[in-house]
Formats: structure tokens, C-alpha cells, sequence
């Protein structure tokens, strides 16, 4: 049986770590603030907010929640954000997306401080990524998955990496990520020819394509990695993976579950850059704790 790699486990490791770093800064007088903005009150968008106010409760980092309106116009959405994007005592923001259709995203892509922008919405950070420069947050998800493969002492120099999923949420930033560990990515997506050889040529597999248990034991040798990063409704009142859970835990060397894999890091993931942010807002020339 394939070896499961659990995402609360390595919350779990990192927990130490984030309080220590958060009663630092609490000492240097900073208190470290994230602020989550969700529009309507989306079942998804809900559950990740109870879970990142779990998280953080447990490692004492402060949380405000801003709740706008579903019929909010696109001037007072963009109000209100601008409002807390210049609040000194917040030192991240998490714009739950996608938005109602009536709202427009890019104009906050465009105004969010990049200090502030803990999950990589704006281009300045998203280039950060792709430049290698840590200077940036990286989007919590793929980050997530690299403090996984990590925690596991999964190798990843000199790795092969078949990474089903281009998107800009996590495919394309999770190769970036990826690469800098000096592994091998074939980026893969629903126009790949021979979709399964190739998989099947890897020593990890992730799958990020957003498409319920499309990754079956065609896709993975033996003694392989399979990581699913996908959240689908599998249609019987409960969420599943990219992966066809059963099929590939039979044929591969290690798997994460779904829930309870990448997703349980994600926050942990999330609290590691409000603490950055934070500790950046205090070093910054004339900074001055807030909070």
C-alpha cells in the first residue's frame, strides 16, 4: 500500500515554527494581521474561512474579516478594499476569488499593496515567482504543495515532474516553484498528446488540472509520487480529488488524499507569509509597529 501523505502533518511541523515567529514580532511591537475579504458567502469560500480562522487562532496571528455585500456595485467594492489594502494594522490581505460575476477583479489585482498581497494576486509579485526572487509571496497552494514534498523528504533536485495543470493559480507557479528545487517539469495540460505515457515517465505526478479523477493508474509507475491538488464535488454530497484515489494508491509509492492532503497546508502556508509581511512592514525604512 502506498505510503499517505498527510497534509496535517506538516501544519502540524510547521505550528512551532509560526508561533515563535509570531510572539517575535508581538515582542518588537507589531502584531501581525491578516485580512480576509470575501463577497457573499460562497459554501467554498466559507469552509476555507473557518479553516484559516482555525489555523490562526491556534498560532494566535490575528484575523479581521471584511464581508461585502454580493450586491455590492464595483465602486463600493473597490472602496471598501481600498480601505483595508491601507489600513496600517493589516499587514495581508486574502481576496477570496473568483468574484460575483458583477464584480470586476482586476482593478484590485492592480491596487493591493504588493506587501500586502500574501496569496500572489498582483503582477508584481506573480513576476517575483517567475524570477525566483523571494522577495514575493507565492501563491499558498503551490507553495503548499513544495512544503509537502519537503516534509516528506521527497527528492526533488534532479526529479522528474509531470505537472497536469497550466493554469495561473497553480500550474504555471507551482513549475516555477518547482524548477528553483532544480527539478525536471513537463508542464501538461488537456492538449497534451499521450497524456498517461507521459505521467507515466515521472517520478512525481502532480495534478492540478481541475478535473475529477481524471489521473488514473495509467498515469503512474510504480513506486511514483502522486500529488492532487484538485477539490471537484463528486457528485454524492462530498469532494474528491484530480486523482482517482483507489486506482492510483494501488499502483504508486506515495499519494496525498483529498481532503486532507495539500489543502490542510495551504493556511499553514498563509499564516507563514502574514508573518513575513509583517516582519517586512517593521524592517522597512520608517516602519514603526502598528497594530
Amino acid at each position: 500500500m502506498a505510503e499517505l501523505l498527510k497534509g496535517m502533518e506538516v501544519a502540524n511541523g510547521m505550528k512551532q515554527r509560526l508561533i515563535d515567529k509570531n510572539n517575535e514580532l508581538i515582542a518588537k511591537g507589531v502584531v501581525p494581521c491578516l485580512a480576509i475579504v470575501r463577497v457573499g458567502g460562497r459554501p467554498d469560500d466559507l469552509a476555507y474561512e473557518r479553516g484559516a480562522l482555525k489555523r490562526f487562532e491556534g498560532l494566535g496571528i490575528r484575523v479581521k474579516v471584511a464581508e461585502i455585500p454580493e450586491s455590492a456595485t464595483q465602486e463600493a467594492f473597490e472602496r471598501e478594499f481600498s480601505e483595508i489594502n491601507g489600513d496600517p494594522s493589516v499587514h495581508g490581505i486574502l481576496l477570496f476569488r473568483p468574484l460575483p460575476k458583477s464584480l470586476d477583479e482586476e482593478p484590485v489585482k492592480k491596487l493591493i499593496d504588493p506587501e500586502k498581497d500574501v496569496d500572489c494576486m498582483c503582477a508584481a509579485n506573480i513576476a517575483k515567482v517567475f524570477m525566483g526572487d523571494d522577495s514575493g509571496y507565492a501563491p499558498c497552494t503551490p507553495q503548499a504543495v513544495v512544503e509537502l514534498l519537503k516534509h516528506y523528504e521527497i527528492p526533488l533536485a534532479g526529479a522528474q515532474i509531470a505537472l497536469i495543470g497550466r493554469s495561473m493559480v497553480v500550474g504555471k507557479p507551482l513549475a516555477m516553484l518547482l524548477l528553483k528545487e532544480n527539478a525536471t517539469v513537463t508542464l501538461c495540460h488537456s492538449k497534451t498528446v499521450n497524456l498517461p505515457e507521459v505521467c507515466q515517465r515521472a517520478d512525481i505526478v502532480v495534478a492540478a488540472a481541475g478535473s475529477a479523477k481524471m489521473v488514473t493508474k495509467d498515469f503512474v509507475r510504480p513506486g511514483a509520487v502522486v500529488i492532487d491538488v484538485g477539490i471537484n464535488d463528486d457528485g454524492a454530497g462530498g469532494i474528491c480529488g484530480d486523482v482517482a484515489f483507489d486506482e492510483a494508491e494501488a499502483a504508486c509509492g506515495a499519494i496525498t488524499p483529498v481532503p486532507g492532503g495539500v489543502g490542510s497546508v495551504t493556511t499553514s502556508v498563509l499564516a507563514m507569509n502574514t508573518l513575513k509581511a509583517a516582519e517586512r512592514a517593521l524592517l522597512r525604512p520608517g516602519g514603526r509597529p502598528e497594530g
